[in-house]
């Protein structure tokens, strides 16, 4: 095909679908230069059904739930999971308890990274946070290696 018949052979349209929700009068006037020149589509609404907005009933409540993000709960959140991976906390869908030491070991090195790398910037509290965390991790990961 040489490239006169593909130039010719490539028109194509493309629709915007996306919902607006502001209703200036710029976005009316842009709207209706684009459109005077092709052919107007109608934009179609999304149906939303019950299910849609329970769903987003439960997602805004697990959002509002969920505790604040900061330091402390970074690290107790990266504590918990090395001491699921050491075998100290059973699986809570089955109840059961698996070792799996390697993964143990990488959460036990990121919370030792964040404290070198946030040293001189922790208060007191998260210093000492850290220290036990960290001390706590330790002994249950050798207790580990041993059995």
């Amino acid at each position: 095909m040489s490239e006169k018949e593909n130039k010719k052979g490539a028109n194509f349209k493309v629709t915007d679908r996306r919902l607006s929700f502001d209703d200036d009068e710029s976005s009316k006037t842009k709207d209706e230069t684009t459109a005077s020149s092709e052919p107007e589509v109608k934009k179609e609404e999304p149906k939303e059904n019950k299910t849609d907005e329970k769903t987003k009933k439960e997602e805004k409540q697990d959002r509002e739930s969920l505790p604040k993000i900061n330091l402390v709960t970074f690290v107790l959140s990266l504590s918990s999971s090395a001491m699921f991976h050491i075998g100290e906390i059973p699986n809570p869908e089955t109840g059961e308890t698996k070792k799996n030491l390697p993964l143990a070991k990488q959460s036990i090195d990121i919370i030792e990274m964040l404290k070198e790398k946030t040293k001189g910037n922790l208060d007191s509290d998260e210093e000492k946070l850290l220290d036990h965390v960290l001390y706590d991790l330790r002994m249950k990961y050798v207790d580990a290696l041993k059995s």
